[in-house]
């Protein structure tokens, strides 16, 4: 078994942790960009764009499976994991980007707390939660262990969206590292 890997019975002992995020004010702990496969980088400050998504990230040049033309997903133009559940799977902060998200917040997640169609600002721009449900997948497997890829799939897992959520860019902005998520009025759309 591989030492770097959380083991489940650590993971189900860290669950309370996770569930003790921020309901509202979770700061923005880390950003990457994506701009090829395999490829990260952590700025401390980024823009978010409505068309372009995070500035410099593939997300638009990749495209997606989700669409019929193969475009790039509107509805996934960001996506946004737990900074405690991060810390728990990459044991060390320098794994981070492996995960494959662009924001790191300290925030709970919750289908409960942040529902599809809810809103928070980050530095100066908007974001919105969507429906699209963010799951494991191979190179997540890869890259932090069967147990972490159960964890995050399980029934609390999906409930408490342990492996992130997806977003799209309401307003354009700027975030730094540091910024705090500040809940919105709730969206009619």
């Amino acid at each position: 078994m591989n030492e770097t890997l959380a083991t489940e019975a650590e993971l189900d002992t860290a669950l309370e942790f996770v569930r003790n995020s921020p309901r509202n004010g979770g700061v923005l702990e880390m950003i990457v960009r994506r701009p090829d496969v395999n490829e990260r980088e952590e700025p401390s400050e980024a823009k978010l764009d409505l068309l372009e998504g995070l500035v410099g990230d593939s997300w638009k040049q990749r495209g997606s499976s989700r669409t019929t033309d193969g475009s790039a997903h509107p509805e996934m133009q960001l996506n946004i994991m737990n900074s405690r559940v991060i810390g728990l799977l990459a044991r060390d902060k320098a794994r981070w980007p492996l995960a494959g998200d662009q924001l790191f917040i300290d925030l709970d997640l919750s289908a409960e707390n942040l529902p599809p169609g809810t809103r928070f600002s980050l530095g100066t721009a908007v974001i919105e939660v969507t429906k699209p449900p963010h799951t494991g997948c191979k190179k997540f497997l890869s890259r932090f262990g069967q147990a972490a890829l159960a964890f995050v799939n399980s029934p609390t897992g999906r409930q408490l969206n342990l492996r992130g959520i997806n977003a799209k860019i309401i307003q354009s902005g700027t975030v730094c590292v540091g910024d705090v998520a500040k809940k919105l009025e709730r969206s009619l759309t």
